[in-house]
């Protein structure tokens, strides 16, 4: 693998390897036998735990492709592989570190507060354990947001849940309610901080840039925030003008094209507001449409169902656990490999955090409804010795 090396912000010289992370060379094994497993070369120093974030792998789908999309090569940027298991640990950590740099907040005086569908309130909770502050989440009272709420209380975050019936403007009526109340609170404002882009911009876009050879003629990535559509694209397009920045959206909630917002389930997708870091905002729905304006070239949009059966496809033929939001992007990725001006391009893909942090969304309802019949709650273990050794069996549940 072709090595590279970069630094940060942080001034730490870091080494990295086309499409496989950190440098690693492949060796055959013991066996004669070509070893998935990478012999190391040079890696990383030691450093700080919040200085991992960042700088994660990058791989090339293969067996999850369809065939009308092999002809094209779809890379995906793993950022699960975060410190905090997401995309959002990069804005977190930036916008704190900016604020501190101005002199806006003080460990163990300040307490940060936002709303959030989840991901950046984990990046926040992460960040504030690591630095000394108070943190207060905020998400909506549904089902989806359980490993949320446990990873956040876990790191020692408070999490306030508000009525998703009202949406983000109930969320952010909460948030400046509780500033106004509270002076040593500070609003990180995901929403509307330009440290959110810049971030994607300084970094993430560069990363991709040079992980995919400096040739990428898509990037694919749904709207949450807007910062990353906006501020990688920002970046691809000063290296690449021609490179295509298609910004996605759940087909039931296409804010960004006038659509008014229904429920959906691509959490971490579709907040219910326009982004601010997006042209755009701030015109009336009728004045929108799916026209390019800014930095976006296409509004693709992806249906919920689409996402849950893209991420079972691809965990099922890749061996790479995805979420919702990474399931959509990836079909929308398969449809754009398929046209036939996609031929022999490159295609790059965000994918912002891991399946197993939405156990409680329908994604996974089939495999919890054989969970419980399996392990049911509450069952005392079996202490029955005359039993036979095999109580369960996965396949004869299939079966029945």
């Amino acid at each position: 693998c072709e090595q590279s090396s970069y630094t940060d912000s942080n001034s730490r010289s870091l080494e990295s390897s086309r499409g496989v992370g950190w440098g690693y060379t492949r060796v055959p094994d013991s066996d004669h036998v070509a070893s998935t497993i990478m012999d190391t070369a040079p890696l990383p120093p030691a450093c700080s735990y919040l200085e991992t974030v960042g700088n994660t792998p990058m791989v090339k789908l293969d067996r999850c492709v369809p065939a009308a999309s092999k002809q094209a090569t779809i890379l995906c940027k793993l950022e699960m592989q975060n410190p905090g298991g997401s995309l959002k640990d990069r804005i977190a950590l930036n916008m704190i570190e900016e604020a501190e740099a101005r002199g806006d907040i003080t460990p163990g005086k300040t307490t940060i507060i936002d709303f959030t569908s989840g991901n950046t309130g984990i990046g926040y909770a992460m960040v504030a354990a690591a630095k000394g502050y108070k943190c207060i989440v905020i998400m909506p009272k549904v089902r989806p947001m359980l490993e949320r709420y446990l990873i956040c209380r876990q790191f020692g975050a408070e999490v306030h849940l508000f009525n998703p019936s009202l949406g983000a403007p109930g969320a952010l009526k909460y948030v400046k309610d509780q500033l106004a109340a509270n002076p040593h609170y500070w609003w990180p404002n995901q929403l509307g901080n330009p440290d959110n882009p810049a971030v994607h911009e300084r970094t993430t876009g560069p990363e991709i840039w040079k992980q995919a050879g400096g040739a990428v003629d898509y990037f694919i990535h749904g709207i949450g925030t807007g910062g990353c559509v906006a501020g990688v694209g920002k970046y691809l397009k000063s290296v690449n003008p021609k490179c295509r920045v298609i910004a996605l959206e759940p087909t039931e909630a296409r804010v960004h094209t006038g659509a008014s917002p229904k429920p959906h389930g691509v959490v971490g997708w579709a907040p219910g507001v326009h982004s601010q870091f997006l042209d755009g905002f701030g015109k009336a729905p009728e004045e929108l449409s799916d026209a390019p304006r800014g930095v976006v070239d296409e509004w693709g949009h992806v249906a919920t169902s689409e996402a849950v059966a893209t991420c079972l496809q691809v965990t099922s033929a890749e061996g790479m656990m995805v979420g919702p939001s990474s399931g959509a992007a990836i079909k929308y990725a398969f449809d754009v490999a398929a046209r036939p001006e996609a031929k022999g391009s490159t295609i790059v893909v965000v994918l912002p955090s891991h399946g197993i942090r939405y156990v409680a969304h329908p994604l996974w309802a089939a495999v919890n409804a054989e969970a419980n019949e399996a392990l049911p709650p509450g069952e005392a273990p079996c202490s029955d010795k005359e039993q036979p050794i095999l109580l369960w069996a996965s396949e004869e549940y299939k079966k029945a």
